[in-house]
């Protein structure tokens, strides 16, 4: 396939792994218990969104920024990457996590580590209600990222990372009274794995996959249609032609931002 010989491709996928790397050692970090007492919620959202921004920021125009198999797996729904593309962002962002988590745990004295912020239910909260609370999570999320990184809107205002980061931080200061606020598959499976707890763990991927789906789908078909034929959508998905934006390369000049068709 033509991305395996592509440069292109592999700095992508390494721009995942490097990326979803960082976003789970600061947010991580953040979310560690240091003190007694209360839990700062606030806190910890906020480093979750401003560190997504700031990652989306500086890897988004080689990669797209997804550092999420749940965004990436809504792309893949709205047929804008192929498959093949997709399978390797899904093993970078879950291997970027795994050694975020691992620089997060060297470095943290062994009695502050506790559950290293794994995701967990919280009292009163049945999986129903986790998994529900998961895609509405993740919905927003996705819906927030095809807006305003759609390249078909016009007199677009301010900064996508940004608005982005802000969606996850919202995101937080809700979901973490619920969840931990998972969203991502792979910052939930990082401290599942060094933690060796998988409890109730198929909720941190089933509902963001379903919510990435449902995002995809609500945005791409019902708010802001891409009139695109089967034909086109199924080429896309077996990555059988390069996107345009590989016959564009010289961006010199311009300000970079955020463009579904990279992806």
């Amino acid at each position: 396939m033509w991305e395996f010989r592509s440069m292109m491709f592999w700095r992508a996928v390494f721009a995942e792994f490097f990326g979803t790397m960082f976003f789970v050692f600061f947010g991580m970090g953040a979310a560690l218990r240091w003190t007694t007492g209360p839990y700062h919620v606030f806190h910890c959202a906020l480093c979750f969104g401003f560190a997504a921004a700031t990652i989306i920021q500086s890897i988004g125009h080689i990669s797209g920024g997804h550092i999420n198999p749940a965004v990436t797996f809504a792309y893949l729904v709205g047929s804008q990457m192929s498959l093949f593309r997709a399978f390797f962002y899904w093993c970078a962002q879950c291997m970027g996590a795994l050694a975020g988590c691992a620089m997060l745990w060297g470095v943290t004295p062994h009695n502050m580590r506790g559950n290293m912020a794994m995701n967990t239910l919280q009292p009163g909260i049945s999986m129903g209600m986790a998994t529900t609370v998961e895609v509405f999570l993740t919905m927003q999320l996705v819906i927030c990222i095809f807006s305003v990184t759609d390249e078909r809107r016009n007199g677009r205002m301010g900064s996508a990372p940004l608005a982005i980061g802000f969606s996850i931080t919202m995101a937080h200061l809700m979901g973490m009274f619920y969840t931990g606020a998972g969203m991502n598959p792979a910052r939930s499976f990082a401290p599942a794995m060094f933690m060796r707890n998988f409890m109730n763990h198929w909720v941190y991927w089933v509902g963001p996959m379903i919510g990435g789906a449902m995002g995809a789908i609500m945005y791409d078909f019902m708010l802001f249609p891409r009139m695109r034929g089967l034909a086109e959508r199924l080429a896309t998905l077996k990555g059988s032609r390069p996107p345009e934006v590989e016959n564009q390369q010289d961006t010199r000049g311009e300000p970079i931002e955020l463009k579904t068709q990279a992806l």
